[in-house]
């Protein structure tokens, strides 16, 4: 069987012109050969693809494959998840990981967590502005939190994303309108433990593999989990694994978030506890990194005793499963 894989390379886009911050979502050459040896491992033949330009490019002139392997974040619009799964759709051509009406969805996280709120689960109160009028609107209580509706890798979140005021909400807000071009999505800000839940599978097969819960150490004072902190996470962050009735609640509520969203095959559920211990979801990652090295997913997978041939070989089960119905 032929896996082409799809994907975005950093270094292209920095060659480019693209920033260190534009492009951090994007993926380094050893995450690629590290998915290419396990799908090879596993008996699969591959294809690299690339980013959705060489993918329109190949499929006009009639390339195809068996299935896609498909981890392209895209660089332009809200929907820009959603670009490669809707061309492959186009050509009838599978793929691995969620659709491209989950990946738009799920990009926005404002309107991830209507879902959320709507299937009943826990969430933190929100409200989303596009223009500084829409401020006077806003009747959270502080402490609030705030950071683009649609980036990942917490680009737009830092220190400055816990705001204690309206001044503070304001100038936040200004910042991030003017930078991202996009709404801000602010949230009541949510002061207890974080935890990141591993999830493959598809529908009633969802299942949660591990999870670890993310540790600040004494000298990082934000205790903000943004792009910076994630960057340097050796420094400032220690990953653990917390006590089995935590585990236990972390996975039943991913889980149930995972099938309220209708995600397919593998990805993360982030979630963090409110000042009375409440767990919360925070937000969904159905398209997460997976550096063998530095990425959450198979850093908590190797807590869980997982390999990242057996992650990739979990993921895989339930998109070849989809093939045969």
């Amino acid at each position: 069987m032929l896996v082409g894989i799809t994907y975005d390379l950093r270094n292209e886009y920095l060659k480019e012109g693209f920033t260190q911050e534009e492009t951090a979502e994007f993926d380094k050459e050893e995450t690629i050969e590290s998915i290419e040896n396990a799908l090879h491992n596993d008996g699969y033949k591959t294809e690299r693809i690339g980013h959705v330009r060489n993918l329109a490019k190949l499929l006009v002139e009639g390339e195809k494959w068996d299935i896609v392997f498909n981890i392209s974040e895209g660089m332009y619009g809200l929907a820009r998840e959603a670009q490669v799964p809707c061309l492959l759709d186009a050509y009838n051509i599978p793929y691995v990981f969620s659709d491209g009406l989950v990946l738009a969805i799920t990009l926005h996280k404002g309107i991830t967590k209507r879902i959320i709120r709507d299937a009943g689960l826990p969430t933190a109160d929100f409200a989303i502005i596009e223009s500084i009028s829409e401020i006077e609107n806003i009747k959270l209580k502080y402490p609030l939190f705030a950071k683009p509706v649609a980036e990942g890798t917490g680009k737009g979140i830092s220190g400055l994303s816990k705001i204690k005021s309206k001044n503070e909400l304001t100038n936040v807000c200004k910042h991030l309108l003017k930078k991202y071009k996009q709404p801000v999505l602010i949230e009541k800000f949510l002061s207890g433990r974080e935890f990141t839940v591993g999830i493959v599978g598809t529908g009633k097969d969802t299942k949660a593999v591990g999870v670890m819960e993310v540790v600040f150490r004494k000298h990082e004072k934000t205790k903000i989990y943004g792009l910076k902190n994630k960057e340097n996470y050796r420094r400032v962050i220690d990953y653990s694994v917390p006590e089995q009735n935590i585990i236990d609640k972390c996975y039943k509520l991913a889980e149930e978030c995972w099938k309220a969203l209708d995600c397919r095959d593998g990805g993360r559920i982030d979630l963090k506890m409110d000042d009375a211990g409440k767990l919360n979801f925070i937000e969904v990652n159905p398209l997460a990194g997976l550096n063998p090295v530095h990425s959450d997913l198979p850093i908590l997978c190797r807590f869980a005793g997982i390999s990242y041939q057996k992650l990739i070989e979990m993921i895989m089960k339930p998109a070849i499963k989809r093939l045969k119905k």
